[in-house]
């Protein structure tokens, strides 16, 4: 961490970032089919074969490997081939192909609408709320936690900056790095600034005259309403983008400017930060998985999932004491912590509370909702990064807790029997 081949190469970055899907789509040449796929297009007995092993590897787990694997009855879906052919007996290949895709849409459409239908309708409403709110509020500070504490940290380092008024500098040579500093009404005769670094460094209503800058690399610095006169600038970055507010640049010379950013870890510590402060909130899940995976089954799904959201949104509002880096840290671990618990709940709570025809049709809109209300949580909160702290807070806080009530409203699907 910090080196240079690290800072720069990004395409390393997105090569690590690739194999974790390289690895699933290997994993998945691994894993049976689904028996209902098999049904659907005629192929009973690579169906029958699946659900013997699944039923098995069940019975092995409960101790009794001995029970028989037997079917009293099974409802084989019309494959969609024959309803193709219904509809075009020459069996034309453009009108199957126009036909599959009216077919799947209307099946599509159907299924999402007998979501809503009685009886399934008031879990269905709920169950949407519940992924809304819990998506809004985690992905809402998911991206304002690091903000603030970024901003925290501009605070802070501004907090540290020193002022130096009026001074006179003649004949002297920086070949030191200055930072965090702004130097007003300053005059500057006959001096030399080689092999230095300028980090937050402002100049204002300054004169630099006769002077020499050689190897000078400014980040975060700038000259405003500064004048140069008879200055020779070499290797250096400063060009227009520093001169700024009026700067004069008189009878002054610049060659072999440096291009391309000059910034490393070393200049700015924060160009990695909010990378490793994801990867600690990231870290702090670890336990709330551990915590859900042995205990969702002794207390229950939705004691759990309406339980970890309202820890989350009562951690939220201790945000609001939060005034240091590390406090803010420490609550971000906290939240996550609590609420992939809710995650893991409501992940279980929804498959269980449809049945397998329209399984993949509810679930799939109960995570379209998550990712329309992450959105809005990603542009309405970084919105607000910087100009209070109370409205994310209070927002964050009430969004949770209310899902988390309406989360104990849905029936317990424990004991259910998945149809």
């Amino acid at each position: 961490m910090g080196s240079a081949y690290q800072f720069h190469s990004w395409r390393v970055f997105v090569v690590v970032c690739a194999l974790p899907c390289v690895c699933a789509v290997v994993a998945l040449t691994f894993m049976p089919e689904s028996p209902r796929f098999y049904l659907e297009v005629g192929k009973h007995d690579e169906a029958w074969m699946i659900l013997k092993q699944i039923h098995d590897t069940n019975m092995r787990a409960r101790g009794q490997p001995e029970k028989v694997f037997t079917v009293n009855r099974i409802k084989i879906p019309k494959q969609l081939d024959e309803l193709v052919e219904m509809e075009s007996e020459s069996g034309n290949p453009v009108s199957k192909v126009f036909f599959r895709i009216k077919a799947e849409t209307h099946g599509i459409y159907l299924n999402l609408m007998k979501c809503f239908n009685y009886p399934m309708r008031e879990n269905m409403m709920r169950l949407a709320i519940v992924w809304f709110t819990l998506s809004f509020g985690y992905y809402g500070l998911s991206v304002w936690f690091p903000d603030v504490i970024k901003h925290l940290q501009a605070d802070e380092y501004a907090s540290k900056v020193k002022i130096h008024n009026n001074e006179r500098i003649e004949d002297f040579t920086f070949n030191f790095t200055l930072e965090n500093q702004i130097h007003k009404n300053g005059l500057f005769i006959n001096d030399r600034f080689i092999n230095m670094k300028l980090r937050s460094v402002t100049f204002i209503d300054s004169t630099f005259r006769n002077c020499y800058f050689d190897d000078v690399t400014s980040v975060g610095s700038f000259f405003r309403n500064c004048t140069f006169i008879d200055a020779f600038f070499f290797n250096t970055d400063i060009d227009e983008s520093k001169l700024i507010d009026g700067t004069e640049v008189v009878n002054s010379t610049f060659t072999h400017n440096k291009t391309g950013c000059q910034m490393t870890f070393d200049d700015d510590y924060s160009a990695y930060w909010v990378y490793f402060i994801n990867f600690l909130g990231t870290l702090a899940v670890l336990p709330g998985n551990i915590v859900s995976a042995l205990l969702m089954d002794k207390i229950g799904r939705l004691s759990m999932l309406g339980g970890s959201m309202v820890l989350s949104g009562i951690s939220c509002f201790f945000l609001w004491f939060g005034t240091s880096e590390s406090m803010m840290i420490f609550m971000l671990c906290l939240y996550n912590g609590l609420s992939i618990s809710a995650w893991n709940s409501l992940d279980v709570v929804t498959t269980e509370s449809f049945p397998t025809v329209r399984r993949g049709t509810g679930f799939g809109f109960c995570n379209a909702l998550c990712k329309l209300a992450a959105v809005l949580g990603n542009l309405i909160f970084g919105s607000l990064v910087g100009i209070t702290k109370a409205i994310p807070i209070l927002m964050a806080s009430s969004v949770l807790v209310g899902g988390g009530l309406v989360g104990l409203r849905l029936p317990d699907t424990r004991a259910n029997v998945l149809m």
